[in-house]
């Protein structure tokens, strides 16, 4: 009886050995399913154009490379109001109405300064 005994207790501690992982192993799994992936985000090269003229804008962006394609940025920054500035920048297009004929509204989503 007392070999009995021993063997299932035996048995019963292997498997809930067995059956046992370590949290930290269930937390990577889950960390890692639980993640997804960063969209790829395009970075643009442009240049601040400034325009006094009535009823346009008075900010655009000239993407650098396509003379034709400029861009209004609704959220410009006050340091970047410059003409003639360099810049990088992200931006996700707008759904409104454009505010000049010649350029299309975005929102910028990261800007910063270039040098050439």
């Amino acid at each position: 009886m007392k070999k009995v005994l021993k063997c299932s207790i035996l048995l019963v501690a292997v498997f809930a050995v067995a059956s046992c992982t370590s949290p930290q192993t269930n937390t990577s799994k889950s960390t890692r399913q639980l993640t997804t992936p960063k969209p790829v985000v395009k970075e643009y090269k442009g240049t601040i154009i400034h325009s006094d003229v009535e009823g346009d804008c008075e900010y655009v962006i000239l993407l650098d490379g396509k003379r034709s394609v400029m861009l209004d940025p609704i959220n410009l920054q006050g340091n970047f109001k410059q003409h003639g500035t360099k810049i990088w920048f992200t931006f996700r297009s707008m759904k409104m109405p454009n505010r000049c004929e010649k350029a299309n509204p975005i929102s910028i989503t990261d800007i910063r300064t270039r040098t050439k």
